[in-house]
């Protein structure tokens, strides 16, 4: 583990904490930005390195979305940023501009001062050599059995990491996963989750390779919502730069949740990261999964084996699903983290 002296959940000034390193794989996407602001606010863990992938944005378009949240909160230790794969392993890229804006964060390239500047110029991006698959099997050789990986998007360089390295990568402690849909319907078809059903290839193989797996799907992200009314108190607490920024990206999240009558924005993978931070806000339990490939209809769902049959009739669990969340205190650590400082 990592000491440092930070402040704990009470404010408590200089008290010595034992954090946990942490690594964020992720395609921002207005709730990854949600995520890595809970990540960055939470002195349990101690972010050490963001991988950036394709998914809700273009690679090129999320690794410049990291930068921009990274501008904004200014970590007194900034983590390293590797830029990842491009593409899924097979397919072409699917995207979720309609979901998120055409840059990610809600089109926030279009907001100006009242003198014309851009509010959020293009942020200066310094990325590793290391592309994202190499920094991931590189961070869990610096924290071998600690660093807990927080897979936020498609899960294309976790497995491309498992390809350059697979002993490497099963030095990671946890590997925390946001996707899938265990006993829910999908998102992105009435089957699969966005993340699975972007590289279903990718989500089979890092689901086959003995990994220590926690699943958080839709059956547990749905139920965290945020709504407009819940921000607007929370960050009218604590107003600065900070505030405005998530105040701004989150405004088309909301008009969009708004236009399918979903009433706020789906905490999906800040839920991934409260779970990484606090394991007890969800009940984990042993399941194995599969991801479909082939299935025309069926591609990137999620199928558990939840029959009601004896144990040695299945498969070995080959992860760990949360079914059930405490969604009070999920957005109550969501909303004191996020929202409790200006900046």
């Amino acid at each position: 583990m990592v000491t440092t002296k930070t402040y704990d959940t009470n404010r408590r000034e200089g008290c010595q904490l034992t954090t946990t390193p942490v690594l964020i794989d992720t395609d921002p996407g207005i709730d990854d930005a949600l995520a890595m602001l809970l990540a960055l606010s939470s002195p349990e863990v101690s972010v050490e390195a963001i991988t950036t992938v394709a998914g809700n944005v273009t690679v090129e378009l999320g690794t410049a979305n990291v930068f921009r949240i990274l501008d904004v909160v200014r970590p007194a230790r900034p983590p390293r940023v590797a830029r990842g794969a491009a593409a899924p392993l097979e397919r072409p890229l699917v995207t979720a501009a309609h979901v998120h804006g055409q840059d990610g964060l809600g089109n926030l390239d279009r907001l100006q001062e009242p003198d014309g500047r851009p509010r959020y110029p293009d942020p200066a991006v310094k990325v590793e050599m290391l592309d994202g698959p190499d920094l991931i099997l590189d961070t869990a050789e610096r924290y071998p059995g600690e660093l807990v990986v927080v897979a936020l998007g498609p899960l294309t360089n976790l497995a491309l990491a498992l390809k350059r390295g697979a002993a490497r990568l099963r030095l990671a402690r946890r590997i925390v996963v946001m996707g899938g849909a265990v006993s829910v319907p999908g998102n992105v078809t009435p089957a699969a989750e966005f993340n699975f059903y972007v590289d279903p290839e990718a989500a089979a193989a890092v689901f086959n390779a003995g990994l220590p797996i926690e699943l958080i799907p839709l059956d547990v992200t749905r139920q965290v919502l945020l709504t407009r009314a819940a921000l607007a108190e929370a960050v009218g607490r604590a107003p600065g730069r900070r505030a405005r920024f998530v105040e701004d990206f989150s405004r088309f999240g909301f008009d969009f949740a708004d236009s399918h009558g979903e009433g706020g924005i789906a905490l999906h993978d800040p839920l991934a990261v409260a779970a990484a931070v606090d394991p007890g806000l969800v009940q984990l339990e042993p399941f194995h999964v599969d991801v479909e490939c082939a299935g025309t209809h069926t591609r990137g769902m999620t199928v558990a084996d939840r029959r009601d049959i004896a144990p040695d009739r299945k498969k070995a669990p080959n992860c760990r699903a949360a079914l059930r969340v405490d969604v009070e205190r999920s957005l109550r650590l969501f909303l004191e983290r996020v929202c409790r400082t200006s900046a």
